[in-house]
């Protein structure tokens, strides 16, 4: 649809749907474009606006070029058209020639992409979970019983005269009932653009659906198969009911009728035009495109100079500054689902697996930071947005690239044994100078503030909850060090689900020098997909971002993920489990005659002092019991982790012949 020949067809069909030479029109009349004019000056919405681009039924328009603008201009000029707009087009894209011709965007809804990475009901399960399925499926599975469906290519409609009709009269008692109800905007599909559409050159990828309730059409719309063949574009429909729940199960069941269709035909997506991101992310919706419609207007300025990306953080070593994102990162933002795209020299006769993974997880990241902020003790990480976020493989991952990002030669990298070893073993790898804070306390979880402070870091990893220990770090500590170190300060919260105490991660948003990494191979319990979470200021992120690999998430992972954060429930259930099962397993260690002490745990772990540490391990070994030796770090000790109730019993039946 963004090819030239798709838009003079679409040009086309504007100027038949006004009864006009050309597309001149007022902003007032654009349909559910019009909200978008509405914060206008009454008289630019009333002024006759000569409509460039691919016009308001394509779903998106590319930027003209410099020399289609200065014929537009022309034109305008020449029809007494003091306006000019460009409707829809993606940020993404590059403006400046807009810009040049004196054009200023008006902020618009995004495009909404249905993505169908695998059968129907699995793809909207794991993007709307399966309460919202099961209500989907019930609406289609009503309307199907008391209506028909059928599908008529466009090029066939003069045989059929009372589809034409009935599409028409439908476009035209809905545009009646939005003016009755107050709503801005008359345009519509009638009869002439339909037969502009039906004998133009896109007649051959269109057809017409609609329900029919007898002999009544209740229902009618249009689809066009994309160019590349590889999805449709859903452009209009109309329901006939006063209705507005009645209307509201129609489309619903009209959506998943099309997707259902279109995964037959072996298509990949489903575009549902410009629409409200939460309501399409509720009809599985996870693409959402940002565009702005293009105006030049007298009297309108642009607020801003356009998005830009984020300043990179102050904390970014040297090398980094200098870099960009590497290779197809940096064109993640840029969607490909509508191009023939021959720019990754990839196999295409091997289906889809031959595609490298999905670079733009900004929808990702709104599920995760959705689900996050629904967890008890994560309030406030409502305030985070997807540039807060980065997806990395593994939460060790985030370790290597936030220290190779932050730190350079001769700076310092603070820990606080005993902790994670991989910290220390990536600090030495990057030849990053290594300071030992020990943790203090007969818990282990107090920090030698003072000591922290006057090395000086550049960076300060905190382990919190701890492992191998198992407790929680002072928290008025922790804050005191954000705020007073000179360095960035990363907080490693891969067991923090477990813990009753509250996350660091809002904390974000407010702090530049605060990192918190977090990962779902834990209590989301999903270590096979490599899923580790950075949360830090965009600055950082862009930092991160700069040095990390493309294409490390995959396109499996990313839909494991989807899948579970849309199923949270499920992790939450299994938490209390485990939280159970570990008090249980507390308990019955504790004055065991094999147990010098169980520390105190806020993970699914505990960390055990044992009598006859050797021997211990050694006949657990032999019993076909594995537990963690963490003796060289805290002597006499190992390190349990909980597992079910079968395991944990069997860890206690094997502990009793120990000694």
């Amino acid at each position: 649809m963004r090819r030239p020949c798709d838009l003079d067809a679409l040009q086309q069909v504007l100027c038949a749907a006004l009864g006009s030479a050309d597309p001149v029109a007022l902003l007032a009349q654009l349909g559910q474009d019009t909200e978008a004019f509405t914060p206008l000056d009454p008289a630019v919405r009333e002024r006759p606006t000569l409509i460039g681009g691919g016009c308001l039924y394509g779903p998106t328009s590319p930027v003209p070029t410099p020399h289609a603008l200065a014929e537009l201009v022309r034109r305008a000029e020449a029809l007494d058209a003091h306006q000019i707009l460009v409707p829809g087009v993606r940020r993404s894209d590059d403006t400046s020639a807009l810009r040049a011709a004196g054009l200023v965007p008006v902020p618009a809804a995004p495009e909404c992409v249905v993505r169908l990475t695998g059968e129907v009901d699995d793809v909207l399960r794991t993007r709307v979970g399966a309460d919202r399925l099961r209500d989907v499926r019930r609406r289609h599975h009503a309307v199907s019983q008391e209506t028909t469906w059928e599908r008529i290519r466009l090029r066939d409609i003069d045989g059929k005269p009372w589809a034409r009709a009935a599409f028409a009269d439908l476009h035209r008692r809905q545009a009646e009932r939005r003016r009755e109800h107050g709503q801005h905007g008359d345009h519509v599909y009638n009869a002439a653009a339909l037969d502009a559409l039906a004998h133009g050159a896109l007649a051959d990828r269109t057809e017409l659906f609609l329900r029919r309730r007898g002999d009544t059409v209740v229902q009618a719309g249009l689809t066009t198969a994309s160019h590349n063949g590889r999805g449709v574009y859903c452009l209009t429909q109309a329901i006939d009911h006063e209705d507005a729940a009645v209307r509201d199960d129609l489309y619903v069941a009209t959506l998943y009728q099309l997707y259902a269709d279109a995964r037959t035909s072996g298509l990949e997506w489903v575009h549902l035009g410009r629409g409200d991101a939460e309501r399409m992310r509720c009809l599985g919706a996870d693409l959402f495109v940002p565009l702005d419609h293009w105006l030049r207007a007298e009297g309108v300025t642009a607020a801003q100079d356009g998005p830009r990306e984020p300043e990179l953080s102050r904390f970014a070593a040297p090398p980094v500054t200098t870099v960009p994102v590497p290779g197809p990162a940096r064109f993640r933002h840029q969607p490909r689902f509508d191009t023939v795209d021959l720019t990754s020299n990839t196999n295409p006769f091997l289906g889809p697996e031959g595609n490298y993974p999905h670079l733009d997880t900004t929808e990702l990241a709104h599920t995760y930071l959705s689900a996050l902020s629904a967890l008890p003790g994560h309030e406030g990480v409502d305030a985070l947005g997807p540039d807060h976020v980065l997806f990395t493989s593994g939460a060790v991952d985030g370790v290597m690239l936030l220290l190779a990002a932050l730190a350079s030669p001769g700076e310092s990298v603070c820990v606080t044994p005993p902790t994670f070893p991989l910290y220390t073993h990536f600090a030495r790898v990057l030849r990053l100078p290594l300071v030992e804070v020990p943790l203090r306390g007969d818990d282990l979880r107090d920090l030698d503030l003072q000591g922290i402070l006057a090395a000086d870091p550049r960076v300060t990893i905190l382990c919190d909850p701890n492992n191998p220990v198992g407790t929680r770090l002072d928290p008025d500590q922790v804050h005191a060090l954000v705020t007073r170190t000179d360095g960035v300060v990363v907080i490693d919260e891969a067991y923090v689900e477990f813990s009753e105490n509250p996350s660091y991660a809002a904390l974000v948003a407010r702090h530049d020098n605060l990192i918190v990494l977090r990962t779902l191979s834990k209590a989301w319990g999903l270590a096979g997909a490599r899923c580790g979470i950075a949360l830090a200021q965009p600055g950082v992120i862009e930092a991160l971002r700069r040095l990390q690999v493309p294409f490390g998430f995959t396109d499996a992972s990313q839909r494991a993920v989807r899948d579970r954060l849309t199923d949270a429930g499920r992790a939450l259930a299994a938490v209390k489990l485990i939280r159970a099962e570990r008090e249980r397993l507390a308990a019955a260690l504790d004055g065991h005659p094999a147990v010098d002490r169980v520390f105190p745990s806020e993970t699914n772990f505990l960390l055990v002092r044992l009598h006859k540490h050797d021997l211990v391990t050694e006949r657990l070994r032999d019993a076909g019991i594995a537990v963690a030796d963490t003796g060289h770090v805290i002597p006499a000790t190992c390190r349990i982790s909980i597992g079910n109730r079968r395991a944990n019993d069997a860890l206690l039946e094997a502990l009793s012949f120990a000694l």
